[in-house]
């Protein structure tokens, strides 16, 4: 007669119990559901376009290589005019803005000479008379932290060759005191001049004079290989980047009339600043997960965005409709003197990498980013692991060295996190939640709960009868 086996749920001290009575034990990590969901995932499970719908959203996504074609203003790529703004997360108006979003809108106003004083732009977007508010995600963009862009800001183009799909980032400021953060003293306005008037065309000559496109998929094959994450930490493809583009900078610049003292100054600002990858680093993501959009029945997420107030989702097959619930503040490390009561709530389109399989899902790769958002080195191993448990597939591009080279876990399933009420696990920067103050911190973050059964919902509603 052979040894009975007992399958154990929950409590592992019971199952400890039994293992000691020489008892073959078989360990079932489960939970129960997000209260409420039950009805909604019976009926999303029966769905006979499910289990393809998925499999064809994400295979879309990992079919896609982002390229970087260009670099131009927002005003003749995004077609932004003046006194239109895009910001990052979901919509929202006004009055409804966080400190650093209002910040950035203020600085953003100045910056094109709607008001001479960013203190004077309050009274312009209260009035809403002249200016408009739009998500960067609705114009095939993305935005870091407060996201805000205006029709002379330079961005990146991404390209999918084999659809010709583009998408959309701002250039990156620097850490501190910047824009994206919500600081708009004299020195941020200063720099992001100097962004529109030099670093901006010299990048495009530099983009348009290089024989071969730079793969922005390939750099984040390898710097996953080499300690990077791909959101907090992208010191090595930021370095590979200038490692691409550096040469047609020399030669095309100086075509192009920059000085060699121009040429010098983006060398340094480039190489000094580690998170300048991040930007070409979250529309390639976008570019993959817009591919795996619009498949009827899939319940993939396709975007996960914050404004500072709202965090919002947006899944596969139901389109442009966001599910949000109100942001929450980052637990982690603070910035000098600051601490808890001076950071915002979580804010920026950042979160596109952990939605893309990197960011907080690929720790794993990074575990020296444990050093700046807290946490410690088996938090990341276990952070990675956990992933896969809401996750559609593995990222065989992307792999994790330390775990014997598995893929990054992509493809976050509704459904899932629903079933298992683990959420997805973003780290991120933290914004003063005081307009102008910009950075004080960086730790970890999870969305909403509540924002997965309101999706799933939807996509109970979407099952045929």
């Amino acid at each position: 007669m052979s040894q009975p086996t007992v399958v154990t749920v929950g409590a592992d001290m019971f199952a400890d119990s039994v293992a000691g009575q020489a008892v073959d034990v078989e360990r079932v990590d489960w939970r129960p559901p997000m209260p409420g969901t039950e009805a909604d995932l019976a009926r999303v499970a029966i769905d006979p376009r499910r289990p393809d719908a998925n499999r064809r959203a994400v295979e879309a996504m990992l079919g896609v290589t982002a390229h970087l074609v260009d670099v131009a203003p927002a005003s003749e790529v995004l077609g932004l005019e003046k006194g239109q703004f895009l910001h990052a997360g979901p919509p929202i108006e006004w009055a409804r803005t966080s400190g650093p979003l209002r910040g950035a809108l203020m600085g953003g106003a100045a910056l094109e000479g709607l008001v001479d004083d960013p203190e004077d732009a309050a009274a312009l977007f209260e009035s809403g008379s002249s200016v408009s508010l739009e998500p960067c995600h609705h114009r095939s963009a993305v935005g870091p932290m407060a996201g805000v862009v205006t029709p002379s800001m330079w961005m990146w183009v991404l390209e999918d060759r084999a659809t010709g799909r583009r998408t959309y980032c701002s250039l990156n400021e620097g850490l501190g005191k910047v824009l994206r953060y919500g600081a708009y003293s004299p020195e941020v306005l200063t720099r992001l001049r100097w962004m529109g008037d030099v670093l901006g065309p010299l990048l495009q000559a530099a983009v348009r004079g290089t024989e071969e496109a730079t793969d922005v998929t390939g750099i984040l094959t390898q710097m996953l290989q080499m300690g990077d994450e791909a959101h907090n930490r992208n010191r090595a493809g930021t370095l590979m980047l200038l490692r691409d583009l550096s040469p047609a900078m020399v030669s095309s610049g100086s075509d192009a009339g920059f000085d060699s003292k121009d040429v010098a100054d983006v060398l340094r600002f480039v190489g000094g600043n580690d998170h300048f990858f991040l930007n070409l680093a979250m529309p390639a993501c976008k570019l993959a997960l817009d591919a795996g959009r619009d498949v009827p029945g899939s319940t993939m997420v396709v975007a996960m965005a914050r404004n500072g107030t709202d965090f919002g989702i947006q899944v596969s097959s139901t389109g442009d409709e966001w599910f949000t619930g109100p942001a929450q503040v980052a637990e982690g490390l603070f910035l000098g003197d600051y601490g808890p009561d001076d950071a915002n709530a979580d804010i920026g389109d950042s979160a596109i990498t952990e939605t893309a399989g990197i960011g907080g899902f690929a720790m794993a790769t990074a575990p020296a980013i444990v050093r700046l958002v807290g946490g410690t080195v088996p938090d990341a191993l276990a952070t990675t692991r956990r992933m896969h448990e809401i996750t559609l597939a593995e990222n065989p591009r992307w792999s994790v060295p330390v775990l014997e080279f598995m893929g990054t876990p992509t493809g976050i399933d509704v459904t899932k996190v629903c079933r298992t009420a683990i959420l997805p696990q973003i780290n991120t920067g933290m914004a003063g939640k005081v307009a102008g103050v910009g950075q004080v911190g960086a730790g970890l973050v999870t969305p909403p709960a509540e924002i997965f059964p309101k999706a799933l919902a939807a996509l109970a509603a979407q099952v045929p009868a």
